[in-house]
């Protein structure tokens, strides 16, 4: 069975010569596979079971709008949801189980259809697209299993269902007042003052959510979903923008929740966190954007250690090409290169916040690390490298080209990708280099037509970077890259970064709260330690040891090596080996 996926973001049936068309070999035959309309809906329309999966299509189309893909018959009998003609389709979808179930995959294969379909906000309509789904059809469709008790209590409203959007970057856009303000809102039970507390936003409940951290904004989207006190609790991407402390403490609540009888689903890319927080995990494969599978429910370290290596061995699906491998990194780097930038003294008073950051160094081809909890300075030291911020005090020797990459990405560019692109990297967009390891491995080149004020949070991340990376400098600052990112684009993001730096001789600094991601792409560790909001200084560079241990200490979290993967794994606290890795003083690496 052919599956014909159209982006009409991408198709521009003006801009062409219907090229998709006019080179299909079955309808040069006569048979009309690729047919155009002539009223208001000017897009082609493909006949899936008269396409013979040729792919001339897919090559000829100049904006790369169109997807063939080829799936198994038996497939098509468990399709659950599908937006159009030729549109997404999801098949199959979780059965709720007891405790926490996570839901991992790569972006584009239906993983917040599936929470929609979940909280009810989407009713399947099972491949009939032409009509919007019927509640009856779902209940009677599921009648005989788990899943039939689950939507009926759903939508007879028996469950109370609360859903976390993924999109918290959003809410400033559509809630206003302060964050008190919009908590109180959503307190019906009279809960404010403890889940405030539980959170940790004590500080921030005067702040305007238009001047809130992607942070904070995190925990006023979970805060507003923990006060709604739901039977089920939906929770989509819980770790963006969120320190490990507070992840930790998020997931905290999580399992207190799942413990006292709650239904939880959770999608996350935090592999760690992922693990620490599940009882059973579902993986998602498929095409982006064309398709996506749920398979059956696996346990934790089984469903990632599948994930890492690439092949669901009970589905015989292979869903990458390469592993992901992890190497314990945390002896120091036997090749000393010469020094790129010097500072020493710097301070920085930002209204009541005060950084420092003693004598420090990056040396040339290599990546340092940054690791701190929020809103101890790591983006403002970064700005003063980047010479966006003057520091009070000390210097930054020698001024250097910067390539610098914020932490919130703008989106007021009117125009599209090849049009940003275009004006921040016109020297470089036809380099070979460029191109071949930079756009290819990125994905930029499908958005090229696409507006940069349309781009997911996850497009826009890519985008950002590949500038970055693209520009001529000799230090690159990137703050938080792996936000928005799924998993295996977080792997490949890092790939990317230490070859860019590797090969061409130039040095980086990388913020981020990822700790997988953290680990794959750095020489050397900076660790921001203070007291959030008030003061923050910055320690190192030093090696990836002593780094991780003096971080981890402060963040009193131990990590594990899995045997068949070599992958971290957060050790439960108060266990032997936490409290034996504790006394060791090895929180993180172990000879």
């Amino acid at each position: 069975m052919h599956i014909a996926v159209l982006d009409k973001e991408k198709c521009h049936p003006k801009k062409c010569n219907h090229e998709c068309q006019a080179y299909c070999p079955p309808v040069r035959s006569g048979t009309p596979t690729i047919e155009f309309n002539q009223g208001e809906d000017i897009y082609p329309i493909i006949t899936e079971n008269l396409c013979i999966g040729c792919g001339i299509c897919i090559n000829r189309c100049p904006f790369g709008a169109i997807k063939i893909v080829t799936v198994p018959d038996e497939l098509n009998k468990d399709i659950v949801h599908q937006y159009s003609e030729n549109g997404f389709r999801l098949y199959s979808i979780p059965v709720p189980a007891k405790g926490i179930t996570a839901i991992l995959g790569p972006n584009g294969m239906g993983k917040t259809t599936t929470m929609n379909i979940l909280s009810g906000i989407t009713v399947p309509n099972f491949g009939d697209y032409k009509n919007s789904g019927n509640r009856e059809s779902v209940i009677e469709k599921y009648s005989n299993s788990i899943l039939g008790d689950y939507f009926r209590s759903v939508y007879s409203g028996e469950k109370k269902v609360v859903l976390k959007s993924q999109f918290v970057d959003q809410i400033p856009k559509v809630a206003k007042g302060t964050i008190g303000e919009i908590l109180s809102r959503s307190d019906g039970q009279g809960n404010l003052d403890r889940i405030t507390e539980q959170l940790g936003l004590g500080n921030s409940i005067d702040k305007d959510v238009k001047s809130a951290s992607g942070g904070e904004l995190q925990k006023l989207a979970m805060g507003v979903a923990l006060l709604k006190d739901g039977d089920i609790l939906l929770v989509d991407e819980v770790s963006s923008y969120l320190d490990i402390s507070e992840r930790l403490r998020v997931a905290k609540i999580l399992t207190d929740l799942a413990a006292r009888g709650k239904t939880i689903f959770v999608v996350e890319h935090d592999l760690a966190i992922l693990d620490w927080i599940s009882d059973q995990i579902h993986l998602v494969y498929g095409s982006p954007g064309v398709y996506g599978v749920i398979v059956q429910q696996k346990s934790p370290n089984k469903a990632i250690n599948q994930f890492l290596e690439g092949y669901l061995k009970e589905e015989n699906v292979r869903i990458r090409k390469e592993k992901i491998k992890f190497e314990q990194k945390g002896a120091s780097r036997r090749t000393v290169t010469p020094n790129l930038v010097e500072w020493s003294g710097i301070r920085k008073k930002l209204g009541d916040f005060n950084l420092s950051a003693p004598k420090g160094n990056l040396e040339i081809g290599s990546v340092t690390g940054v690791l701190g909890r929020n809103a101890l300075g790591k983006s403002s030291f970064t700005k003063i490298l980047a010479g966006v911020l003057e520091p009070d005090e000390g210097r930054v020797e020698p001024k250097l080209k910067i390539a610098y990459k914020p932490q919130y990405i703008s989106t007021d560019f009117d125009g599209t990708c090849e049009d940003l692109l275009f004006r921040s990297i016109k020297e470089n967009m036809s380099d070979i280099y460029v191109k071949n390891e930079i756009f290819r491995p990125l994905e930029i080149d499908p958005l090229m037509e696409k507006d940069v004020q349309s781009l997911s949070g996850g497009e826009l991340q890519r985008l950002s970077i590949a500038i970055t990376l693209a520009t001529d400098a000799d230090l690159y600052l990137l703050d938080e890259p792996s936000a928005n990112l799924d998993s295996s684009t977080r792997m490949e993001v890092g790939k990317i970064i230490r070859r860019t730096m590797e090969n061409r001789k130039k040095t980086a600094m990388v913020v981020d709260h990822d700790i997988y991601f953290i680990d794959i792409i750095s020489d050397f560790l900076m660790v921001f330690l203070g007291t959030p909001g008030r003061e923050g200084t910055a320690h190192g560079p030093m090696t990836m040891r002593d780094g991780m241990n003096l971080f981890l200490k402060e963040a009193q979290v131990t990590f594990r090596r899995d045997h068949n993967t070599g992958r971290p794994r957060i050790n439960k606290p108060g266990s032997s080996l936490d409290r034996e890795q504790i006394n060791s003083g090895e929180y993180y690496y172990s000879d």
